[in-house]
């Protein structure tokens, strides 16, 4: 869906700040539900305190574990499937009201980052019953000086455009297990693999190898997310995986923890 086609939704009803420039909504989503393509007038921080969800933005997917959250400035085309059931928690920033704090021009692009102890307690502060119009302005300016301190976070899946390279990324996505090796993949999209490797690089700003590795893990999220009876080594040999420990180091790499760290925050 273009961005002239993608509708803008306005928030359900939340509570405003004081300066009627931010409020919050509270959702529950169930597994298996998808927020087609849309967009919003504010912009969002949205942070699920359990459950995973998947966004895509015309750059690629963002998984959204728990501990994680995403930034969706205004107006931009982004979609949300519910990996797994999620308590969502979503801050909405009126464009007026960033530009007032100086703080626009650094949150024009969507990212996703990792939430530290500080910014999640936070977020839960403000959606508690003993808020006061003082202590949730407080709040919300501590929630957005922690995000522009967040590490950014690895479950970044970027989509590349140019079209023989955006077809070999969907061959190697729909087949996450196969090894695909980049000379076959550059002759079945018709170019060279050195011209396909220089692709990859510019188009997602990762190796081809880095790129397979980003996508088997955003693949080992998703079921580690919606299986809870899956066992890491059976997941390790799904994806194609010599074995546990290799498989828990790419794990780790991705995203700071173990398979079975994060299973069970999941």
């Amino acid at each position: 869906m273009s961005i002239a086609q993608a509708p803008i939704r306005r928030p359900p009803n939340g509570r405003f700040s004081p300066g009627g420039g931010v409020h919050i909504v509270a959702r529950q989503y169930k597994k298996g539900i998808r927020l087609d393509t849309h967009m919003h007038r504010e912009a969002q921080l949205v942070f699920a305190t359990k459950g995973t969800m998947q966004v895509t933005t015309p750059k690629g997917r963002w998984l959204v574990p728990p501990d994680r959250a995403v930034w969706v400035p205004a107006l931009l085309p982004h979609a949300i499937d519910v990996l797994a059931d999620i308590e969502m928690r979503t801050l909405y920033f009126d464009l007026a009201w960033l530009k007032r704090e100086e703080r626009s021009s650094s949150l024009e692009a969507e990212f996703v980052v990792r939430v530290s102890p500080l910014l999640h307690q936070a977020i839960l502060a403000l959606f508690d019953d003993h808020t006061t119009p003082e202590r949730t302005a407080l709040l919300v300016r501590l929630a957005m000086l922690e995000l522009h301190q967040a590490e950014d976070s690895a479950t970044f899946i970027p989509l590349p455009h140019e079209p023989r390279c955006r077809r070999a990324a969907d061959i190697v996505l729909a087949d996450l297990t196969g090894d695909h090796e980049i000379e076959t993949l550059a002759r079945t999209v018709g170019t060279s693999a050195r011209t396909l490797s220089r692709l990859f690089a510019a188009e997602t700003q990762l190796s081809f190898k880095s790129w397979c590795q980003r996508a088997r893990i955003a693949a080992a999220i998703e079921k580690l997310s919606t299986d809870v009876n899956l066992s890491v080594k059976q997941l390790a040999s799904d994806l194609g995986y010599a074995s546990v420990p290799a498989f828990s180091h790419a794990f780790r790499q991705v995203t700071g923890k173990t398979p079975t760290e994060f299973a069970d925050k999941a």
